[in-house]
């Protein structure tokens, strides 16, 4: 009697393991209609100019998300530009950056480069001589949430600090 409950069990837990996508996804859905998704809060705390070599530069830019659901919410892309004394200076895409707990804060560093090539000479002369540089920073981000993704933009300008190049 053991062996033939142990064998259906053991047949019933196979065949449930071929259920189609569509259909955990259909139950997914389902679930999310009774469930309230709050926007999660996106913030660009700063941005950072880290001294330069020759011809590269790195900027740390620190993200922030603020997840007031009761489940968690990912960080799954930010599309941006950054300019400069008017001249564009780096643009980019990145993805899968942070997955935030539910009813939770969690800060990243997100690190791009520019190029200097085609550069004013002052904007390397003030990076060499660690001078704050005045910059705008715009683009938006996904922010997902169970099935449900929030788009949220960004447009930031200020100056930023110039830091010394960790050896």
């Amino acid at each position: 009697m053991k062996k033939i409950i142990l064998i259906t069990i053991t047949v019933f837990l196979l065949a449930s393991c071929r259920t189609k996508p569509q259909i955990v996804e259909d139950i997914i859905v389902e679930i999310e209609k009774d469930i309230d998704i709050i926007e999660p809060v996106f913030e660009i705390l700063s941005i950072i100019i880290i001294q330069a070599d020759l011809i590269n530069t790195q900027f740390e830019t620190i993200l922030k998300i603020d997840n007031p659901n009761a489940f968690p919410v990912e960080l799954s892309a930010i599309r941006y530009e950054l300019f400069g004394n008017g001249l564009l200076w780096s643009d980019g895409i990145e993805n899968n950056l942070l997955k935030v707990p539910a009813k939770d804060s969690l800060e990243t560093k997100f690190i791009f480069s520019m190029n200097f090539i085609n550069m004013n000479r002052r904007l390397l002369d003030d990076i060499i001589a660690m001078r704050r540089v005045q910059y705008n920073f715009k683009g938006d981000s996904d922010v997902r949430a169970l099935t449900k993704t929030f788009n949220m933009k960004f447009n930031i300008s200020g100056y930023s600090e110039v830091k010394p190049k960790s050896n």
